[in-house]
């Protein structure tokens, strides 16, 4: 009946910010940002297409640090001041904006938005990841893992034991999670470097996903480009390539979808607007202007901004669900004569994109799943899974380094701004592996001391510090995490080798970097 598949991939992620020494930490607020804006909405749309019987199907990665934040007891207690106070300012918004009608329906908006997603908090038990882990179950969400860390893999390989344990790490914290192993990976900042699939299958992962270039440069050459799956040569790991096109559409500001000049302006926040003193308390305690969330402006395509208007945005989103519908059937249906059998088409993107960055991102994409399910008969929803269940002969190759970073490669985590940090983390996991090595059956203190050692070189290896010390924002505090996890680890090498592990010590840094409670330090050798 279909003449190809469409397969949906979300990739959930953020760094691990946690910081119980402070009463209030500005980073923190990445995560609260993203939850009222990225994953409760999305928890919304699954809901929405469940309780409708639509009988879709999505892929999503949950990193373990995300899953990690979002059920630390600490961070959801903070989670809930901050939308309070959020709900606070909205309350004081609509009363601010009641003369301007313009205005006043966006504040009553928000006001409503953070109190329905505080309510979801709350009926949730607070846990949003047993809601994700809900649609899984029901067969329709398909939840796949990634670095322990977030670690970039290709800048990895000189010290493979590191790799190893990023992946080894992550699956044990995935399967602690949500009761079975994953079936496969989105490889951080789907960096692929030839050879790590055999990592991959040692760790029981069927597939993983990578840019177009990692297929299209392979050898031999692939058959079908990137509209099937190829398997690694040696492992028969399954590859799974992005197709530039439909994700171009949604992700590009400038000629995807999210830059109409119907949809919300992000970057005009009353945070920075207003005058200073009346948002003083809803901004951070230092003085610091921070985004609220509350943007009254739609992109208008001029300096000149004209106010929101969420009935035309929505009206834009489904004209664009249909659209991005029509050019996925034309695609297939001259991909299926061409090639003489069912393409697959890979959209990936960030879930942040969907309701952070493009408000309207979590309504596009419940109204393109639900026009796919009911309004045509040429593409079909799938999961990797299913799809390599249907169609279990696929080509064999071995895909190249790559990256969907800038240039496609490791120049974005290896230039000028950042290239000093690997001769530390590369001395690092030598250390690590000769811990691993030298004390096999560990216990008491000494045990305590391993298992931090290798949470403290997980977090230094983050792609994020790079990245973001690439992109020059947050500069010092990616600096800082560095540092502060390469000698929290050199400091445990030290004691450890010497037989003086200071426990206080020990006990302040295991309160502030919890991760993975039950981690294994065995699995760095």
């Amino acid at each position: 009946m279909y003449k190809g598949y469409l397969c949906l991939v979300l990739h959930s992620h953020l760094p691990y910010v946690r910081h119980p020494e402070y009463e209030d930490f500005l980073e923190e607020d990445w995560l609260y940002e993203a939850m009222t804006e990225t994953y409760i909405p999305l928890i919304y749309t699954l809901e929405s297409l469940s309780n409708d019987n639509i009988d879709f199907r999505l892929t999503m990665s949950l990193s373990p640090t995300l899953i990690s934040m979002l059920s630390d007891g600490l961070l959801q207690d903070r989670y809930l001041r901050h939308i309070n106070r959020l709900i606070e300012l909205g309350h004081k918004e609509v009363e601010r904006t009641r003369w301007q009608p313009a205005f006043e329906h966006l504040a009553i908006m928000y006001l409503n938005n953070f109190c329905k997603a505080r309510d979801t908090f709350l009926r949730l038990n607070r846990n949003l990841i047993a809601a994700f882990k809900r649609f899984q179950d029901s067969g329709r969400l398909e939840i796949i893992t990634c670095g322990a860390t977030h670690g970039f893999l290709p800048l990895m390989d000189i010290c493979r034991e590191s790799a190893r344990a990023q992946i080894k790490v992550a699956v044990s914290h995935y399967e602690s999670v949500f009761g079975r192993k994953p079936a496969g990976i989105w490889l951080p900042e789907c960096g692929y470097h030839p050879g790590h699939d055999e990592i991959l299958k040692e760790a029981g992962l069927r597939y993983f996903f990578t840019d177009s270039h990692a297929v299209l440069h392979a050898a031999p050459r692939p058959k079908y480009g990137v509209f099937a799956p190829v398997y690694c040569k040696g492992t028969g790991v399954a590859c799974f390539s992005r197709d530039l096109e439909s994700s171009k559409q949604v992700w590009s500001s400038i000629d995807g979808y999210p830059g109409d000049y119907v949809y919300r302006e992000f970057y005009r926040d009353i945070g920075f607007d207003l005058d200073y003193e009346y948002i003083r308390p809803y901004i951070h305690p230092d003085g610091v202007r921070i985004n609220t969330g509350i943007k009254y402006f739609r992109i208008t395509g001029s300096d000149n901004k004209e106010p929101y208007d969420p009935h035309r945005a929505r009206e834009k989103a489904a004209e664009h669900a249909g659209n991005f519908m029509f050019n996925r059937e034309r695609q297939i249906e001259y991909l299926c004569d061409f090639m003489q059998k069912k393409p697959i088409i890979v959209s990936p993107y960030d879930a942040e994109l969907f309701g952070h960055w493009w408000y309207e991102g979590p309504l596009w994409l419940e109204f393109l799943i639900r026009k796919i399910v009911s309004d045509q008969k040429t593409i079909r929803l799938i999961t990797p899974t299913e799809y390599l269940s249907e169609n279990p002969r696929n080509q064999v190759i071995t895909p190249s380094l790559s990256s969907w970073g800038w240039k496609g490669y490791s120049e974005m985590w290896l230039q000028g701004s950042n290239d000093w940090i690997y001769r530390h983390l590369h001395t690092a996991s030598v250390r690590m592996t000769e811990l691993a090595k030298s004390f096999p059956r560990a216990e008491g203190v000494l045990k305590r001391a391993l298992k931090q050692a290798l949470r403290e070189l997980l977090l230094a290896q983050s792609s994020d510090w790079g990245f973001i010390m690439g992109t020059g924002t947050h500069t010092s505090y990616a600096v800082r995490r560095t540092k502060e996890h390469i000698l929290r680890f050199t400091r445990l090498y030290e004691e450890i080798k010497s037989n003086s592990i200071d426990e206080n010590w020990l006990c302040d840094i295991e309160y502030k970097d919890n991760i993975f409670p039950d981690i294994d330090y065995r699995v760095h050798q």
